[in-house]
């Protein structure tokens, strides 16, 4: 981001009323009685301060166009009539060199200093130029997630400083390097908090069972450039533990965005901010969790052990908060994340400007190559910035790139190699009528700063910011879920992704399908195409498609968007053909699932009513067992007595029945 140097701007509000009656002189109807009144009415209109002019009349009168008052008798010289004007006061040639005895003059901007004198709802333009320098002095924070995850990478980057400062030396003779960590608030939900915790968040964990108690950010290491020093401190670090899996990153880059002077960010250097983590930070209000319910305030809060004192006592920092603190300190922040996590991340540098991503192999092995590339692409952009400038002054800008061709709109520009010089065009345009700006053709918005212009929005394929958003201001607004690029080009997530890149695959590798008849393959398919033998379907990067082609056979590939912008496609290298069923098999396959089903339902009905009849059974056994016992034990029962009399020749006798004859 670049920054012009001073403006000293003076305007004033243009609020009087404006009667735009046609052939109606709008000077003479705003009652003005003073040449400030006059002047704020319109551009055009002109005050007489000669003092004999309309003597004995109206004062209104002395407000007019100024043809109108020279035709009436005024002196042109006793006529106010300011107009908009533009004075150079600061206008040092750029520099093509950025370190050695000139390196803290380096000049990349021209001029460096101007002054604005601007009539109110006059407009005014003025032209800078930027320059990409030769070898500029970098200074580069490494910010490294120390949880235990990244164990493996803390033992990778243990020699880094060396080989970063060789590759980096091939770049820029001024480079600084600094260090400092993370893991997140030592505090629940967020980290083990139970006492046996505290020294030992490790501890009962058998795969590691020693590592240093939770912290949220430490500054280790000052910028320097004796690497040697990178080394030695990144030798002494342990990983830590946290329970939840987000991280507390974004508490750190703030502090080390802030905390200018404990960092020892240099004001005539690139602001390099490497953010080195395995996984997703916490937002703002994830502190609510904890308790925590003051916002951040965005300030330093290092103690006397450069550690991050307010950890336990403000919520995470948000998006806007990161984007905000990140701009004023001119510090370009590179995520570098593994794979799984760059569409996530991807998402983030939509939100946070200035703010790139790159993929970084799980043990970090690639990130000087991680680091070299950021840097590259980083330098081959130029955005212009104006800071603090008045609310009621609104800008525009016109960028005219290597190419030569203004781009109303746009203020930055891309691909710029060292030493090419691109040109902002900085036009103060509309008219301020009654506190509101009437825009001219082009414009439109509350301040005429939204250009109308279209065509930056339109996409390879023709449509407006590939149908997945809308154009605002010269720029694509994505609204489709995951989409992402200038035109919205990008977006393996959509549900449309697999469709649209199947028509590469078929026009590229096969000449079929509806590009294959007409010039438009070459230009509308210009992803990298890899052929394979075995699909990985793996990737969590990647989304796998399949289609059925014209002969009932399936193709796949997998779609992935690689940490350069570049869409890849891995493909089979053909589709998948398989042989018909056999209808005899299927249907043997139909009557033996049948038969099989049948059975299983009459072993299950056997088995119910076996199981339903020995529970019946069971309980008539035990009733009846209930029922003897009672008959043999109760004290009141006897056996019954059957009484009968029997007639013989000889005499009567009774026959007594007691379970015999007595």
């Amino acid at each position: 981001m670049w920054r012009p140097g001073t403006l000293m701007w003076r305007a004033a509000l243009c609020c009087v009323l404006l009667h735009t009656a046609r052939g109606l002189n709008m000077c003479l109807s705003g009652s003005a009685t003073s040449c400030e009144e006059c002047l704020l009415i319109h551009p055009s209109c002109a005050w007489c301060a000669q003092e004999e002019f309309g003597k004995g009349r109206s004062l209104t009168l002395r407000c007019d166009f100024r043809p109108n008052l020279q035709r009436r008798g005024c002196d042109a010289r006793l006529i106010e009539y300011p107009t908009s004007s533009v004075s150079v006061l600061q206008n040092m040639p750029l520099s093509s060199k950025g370190s050695g005895s000139t390196q803290y003059d380096v000049v990349q901007i021209m001029p460096q200093q101007i002054s604005l004198s601007l009539r109110p709802g006059d407009q005014t333009w003025f032209g800078l130029q930027v320059r990409q320098v030769e070898d500029y002095p970098v200074d580069l924070y490494y910010l490294m997630d120390l949880s235990l995850s990244m164990k493996d990478d803390l033992d990778t980057i243990r020699n880094l400083g060396t080989k970063l400062a060789l590759e980096m030396g091939k770049l820029t003779s001024n480079f600084r390097l600094g260090f400092g960590s993370f893991v997140d608030k030592n505090m629940s939900p967020f980290s083990y908090t139970a006492p046996k915790y505290q020294e030992n968040p490790c501890n009962g964990y058998k795969l590691f069972p020693n590592c240093v108690p939770t912290f949220g950010f430490r500054h280790i290491l000052s910028l320097t450039d004796k690497v040697d020093r990178f080394n030695e401190e990144v030798q002494k670090q342990m990983v830590s533990r946290n329970r939840d899996a987000p991280e507390g990153g974004f508490d750190a880059i703030l502090q080390a965005a802030v905390c200018k002077e404990e960092i020892g960010w240099r004001k005539e250097a690139y602001h390099l901010l490497v953010f080195a983590t395995d996984d997703v930070p916490h937002l703002a209000l994830d502190g609510r969790l904890g308790g925590l319910v003051q916002p951040h305030d965005g300030e330093c809060h290092l103690d006397d052990k450069h550690e991050y004192s307010a950890s336990t006592k403000m919520d995470y920092p948000s998006l806007a908060l990161l984007g905000e603190k990140l701009a004023e300190n001119n510090i370009f922040l590179i995520f570098a994340v593994t794979k799984r996590l760059y569409v996530i991340y991807k998402n983030f540098t939509a939100l946070i400007p200035g703010t790139t991503v790159e993929i970084l192999d799980q043990d970090s092995k690639n990130v000087i190559q991680l680091i070299i590339a950021a840097y590259n692409n980083i330098r081959s952009k130029v955005e212009l910035s104006v800071w603090d400038h008045p609310e009621d002054v609104s800008l525009s800008f016109t960028a005219t790139c290597q190419d030569g061709n203004p781009l109303p709109g746009l203020r930055k520009c891309a691909d710029l190699k060292i030493g090419d010089t691109c040109s902002p065009l900085v036009p103060g345009h509309g008219e301020c009528h009654c506190g509101e700006c009437k825009c001219h053709a082009g414009y439109i918005g509350d301040n005429c700063n939204c250009s109308t212009e279209t065509s930056s929005c339109v996409a390879d394929d023709g449509q407006m910011c590939s149908g997945r958003g809308g154009c605002a201001c010269g720029r694509c607004q994505c609204t489709e879920p995951g989409a992402f690029g200038d035109t919205c080009e990008k977006c393996p997530t959509c549900p449309d992704a697999c469709g649209t890149k199947r028509e590469c695959i078929e026009c590229r590798l096969f000449d079929s399908g509806r590009l294959a008849d007409n010039q438009t393959c070459q230009r509308l398919c210009k992803d990298e195409i890899i052929t394979v033998e075995t699909l990985d379907t793996e990737d969590p990067g990647a989304v796998l498609c399949l289609y059925k082609t014209d002969n009932d056979c399936v193709m796949k590939f997998t779609y992935s968007e690689h940490a350069s912008g570049q869409s890849i496609l891995t493909a089979l290298n053909e589709p998948e053909c398989g042989g018909g069923p056999d209808a005899l098999m299927v249907l043997l396959a139909v009557v033996g699932s049948i038969l099989l089903v049948g059975v299983v339902l009459l072993a299950v009905w056997k088995l119910v009513i076996t199981v339903h009849d020995r529970r019946e059974f069971a309980h008539f056994q035990n009733a009846r067992s209930r029922a003897r016992y009672e008959m043999a034990s109760n004290p009141l029962y006897k056996q019954p007595v059957s009484t009968h009399l029997v007639e013989t020749d000889f005499n009567t006798y009774e026959k007594s029945f007691n379970g015999g004859v007595h």
